[in-house]
């Protein structure tokens, strides 16, 4: 009896380290994927593929944590499979698709994001939380390379559901893309939603927002995609007004603080 109990924890703790590593690796063989897709000339699927991978990215971690199978060896695949599924992966897909017209330039401009995004991930890794910077739980410092992923898709995006605005979105390409890699380096925070409190009276009509969401994803995947890639960029001065305001709070806070000890 036991043998098998003692059979029975290690199995279980097994487990919980191996689900979260499967959702990873996955994770990185969509990212590869995709850009055989692109190489095919199947963007379509090579961005819907990016998509899955961002959900399979927002989903690891939270499961890792949810059934405590955190491990440091998670932690290090997890960000290996960021730097091919958004570092590697959008900017290939991207390059085959426009960037590669520019020669040399578009090349060079396909590194440019590649080093940014793992420069980001490197920092991202050394970040350690400490009591003086607790905005971290609800900040990013830049944009997440899974977000930056995604938004440098955004010219091919628009290409692929045939909007016809009257505007020539592949020229802006080179320079969208560099934008994008300078936003992953910068320091600009970005709101991360890490910890948020719902109420149970706004459980309800969050569950059905990620229902329409879900329909909207599956039924208008391109149109859905670029709507919100536009909300996330309008955010971004948005996040900077919150971050302000809640680091005027903090500092208020820490002035009183030391105000009541030094009485």
């Amino acid at each position: 009896m036991e043998e098998n109990k003692k059979f029975k924890l290690v199995s279980s703790k097994k487990t919980r380290y191996l689900l979260p590593n499967i959702l990873t690796l996955a994770g990185v063989c969509l990212g590869i994927s995709s850009i055989k897709f692109a190489i095919d000339g199947n963007f379509s699927l090579a961005v819907t593929l990016i998509l899955f991978a961002a959900i399979l990215d927002a989903l690891d971690g939270r499961i890792a944590r949810l059934i405590k199978g955190t491990s440091e060896f998670g932690k290090e695949l997890d960000s290996l499979t960021d730097f091919v599924s958004f570092g590697i992966a959008p900017v290939f897909i991207l390059y085959f698709w426009e960037l590669n017209n520019y020669g040399k330039l578009g090349w060079a401009i396909t590194l440019i994001y590649a080093v940014c995004c793992v420069l980001r991930l490197a920092r991202f890794n050394l970040t350690k939380i400490s009591e003086t910077d607790q905005w971290k739980n609800n900040f990013f410092e830049g944009v997440p390379s899974p977000a930056g992923g995604l938004l440098i898709l955004m010219p091919l995006i628009y290409e692929l559901t045939n909007l016809n605005i009257g505007l020539n979105i592949k020229q802006f390409t080179p320079y969208f893309t560099i934008l994008i890699a300078i936003l992953l380096v910068s320091k600009i925070p970005t709101l991360a939603l890490k910890k948020i409190s719902i109420s149970s009276k706004t459980t309800v009509f969050l569950l059905l927002s990620i229902g329409v969401i879900f329909i909207a994803l599956l039924f208008y995947t391109l149109e859905t995609l670029l709507i919100f890639g536009i909300a996330y960029l309008i955010s971004i001065p948005i996040s900077i007004l919150i971050f302000r305001n809640y680091n005027k709070k903090n500092i208020e806070k820490i002035s009183d603080d030391s105000h009541q000890d030094i009485l």
